[in-house]
């Protein structure tokens, strides 16, 4: 019998080829993806469990799927993704509202859990434990425990671009994460593999590849050899068809002058650089078990911008963290004042579950948090503002994304967390590449005319 599901994606990039890899699977067993919620039978919400507000993102998805029971398709609300299974039973007891809890372990026989909730029958979630603990400690040991699967995805939507994912976990130990206690520790895709999913991602309509992962310079090291993304990258961006690569999630303590050169000298390749700074002062920084301070993260940003002037360098940073002084968010700011970024993030610090800063001294009072968050976002603004100024002149070559609105972006703008680039009076249509002069900007957004 034909079932019906639909696929709800909430969080980051990797979570979006998490949701295309549960559809594949789907849609080899008889399922049919639709689009909207009201007419499935199953709402399959991929949620986010990052910070709290995606958390409650998450949650009222979830309650919203909820809603439609019993008023037209929809039989069943199933939870999956990074909150599911960070909490598992947690969840199920404190939302009874979603019919089922799946773990990342359930994905694999996605279409039998599925097929037995829609039956009624009970399923039992997951009690979380520590992922990282899956692996061997030393990752030269992990390449005879990795498990080819056979590949498996099918696109949820007809972007131009799309995420590749080229690695999963981590074994970073930032005292405000705890990505790697439910992803598990760092483990690479093997290079045949990520070329196998690049031709397929062509072939299905994409021409801009978004490496993504939750570490992506730490790619290769499990494969005995640390160098490896510079190698790969020139094969990928060589693949008829491709346009545009672009790499995601750069560790500033991992950065390399060979994987600068590479990102910045292979054609076809964004000399784009997201780079998780987090905060700039070394006091934090070491609280937050990092590396770095203010000076050697200038100097990072002069080497990329001395090889490549029109770059695009973006980051996150997080006010409030315990600790923190007056005299260290100073720092911070002046920091955002100097780098000139095309793109910030600021959040605000929130305790989280299962990380080392929830039972850290000298937590920072909610008013003060988000008085610093407040400045911080303004300052930001005003200088990602004064960076998209200086752009006015400058050649670009953008994707357009959207023909209604003639938006679309530039090498230097990342998917759907950037800014845009927007032309007026022209009839350009998806997918198409326009080269082009920056001729104004608002805010961070650019406006351009074709050459």
């Amino acid at each position: 019998m034909k079932r019906t599901v639909a696929v709800v994606t909430l969080g980051c990039s990797r979570n979006e080829v998490d949701s295309e890899e549960l559809a594949g699977r789907l849609a080899a067993d008889g399922w049919t993806l639709v689009d909207d919620v009201e007419s499935a039978e199953v709402a399959l919400v991929n949620t986010c469990g990052f910070i709290e507000s995606a958390k409650k993102d998450s949650i009222d998805a979830l309650l919203e799927a909820n809603s439609l029971k019993g008023h037209g398709t929809t039989r069943a609300v199933v939870a999956v993704g990074c909150m599911a299974e960070r909490y598992g039973q947690e969840l199920a007891n404190a939302l009874p509202e979603a019919d089922a809890i799946l773990g990342f372990d359930d994905y694999k026989d996605i279409s039998a859990r599925l097929q037995s909730i829609v039956a009624g029958k009970p399923h039992v979630p997951h009690i979380p434990r520590d992922r990282r603990a899956l692996l061997p400690i030393a990752p030269s040991d992990r390449a005879d425990a990795q498990i080819s699967e056979e590949f498996t995805r099918k696109r949820l939507g007809t972007a131009p671009w799309a995420p590749l994912k080229i690695a999963s976990g981590c074994d970073r130990r930032c005292s405000f994460c705890a990505i790697p206690y439910f992803r598990g520790a760092f483990i690479s895709r093997r290079p045949h593999e990520i070329m196998d999913e690049a031709r397929w991602l062509i072939a299905n309509g994409v021409t801009e590849l978004f490496l993504v992962s939750e570490n992506t310079t730490s790619y290769g090291k499990d494969l005995g050899d640390l160098q490896l993304m510079e190698k790969i990258v020139p094969e990928i961006a060589a693949l008829d068809g491709v346009e545009r690569v672009r790499l995601s999630y750069l560790q500033p303590a991992e950065m390399r002058p060979t994987l600068i050169q590479a990102m910045i000298s292979t054609p076809k390749t964004a000399p784009y650089f997201d780079l998780s700074f987090q905060h700039t002062s070394p006091t934090v920084l070491r609280r937050m078990r990092r590396f770095g301070d203010n000076e050697k993260f200038l100097h990072l940003i002069n080497q990329i911008r001395v090889l490549s002037p029109e770059a695009g360098i973006r980051s996150n940073f997080i006010v409030g963290f315990p600790g923190e002084t007056q005299e260290d968010f100073d720092e911070l700011a002046s920091f955002i004042t100097s780098a000139k970024l095309d793109a910030v993030g600021v959040f605000a610090y929130s305790d989280e579950d299962n990380t080392e800063a929830l039972k850290l001294d000298s937590k920072i009072d909610a008013d003060v948090i988000a008085e610093r968050l407040e400045t911080l976002s303004s300052l930001a603004d005003e200088m990602v503002s004064q960076r998209a100024q200086a752009r006015i002149g400058e050649n670009v070559r953008v994707l357009i994304e959207d023909s209604e609105l003639q938006e679309g972006r530039a090498a230097h703008q990342g998917p759907e967390v950037d800014g845009s680039t927007t032309f007026i009076g022209t009839d350009f249509v998806v997918g198409q590449y326009v080269d082009a002069v920056v001729i104004d900007s608002m805010g961070a957004d650019l406006v351009a005319k074709p050459i």
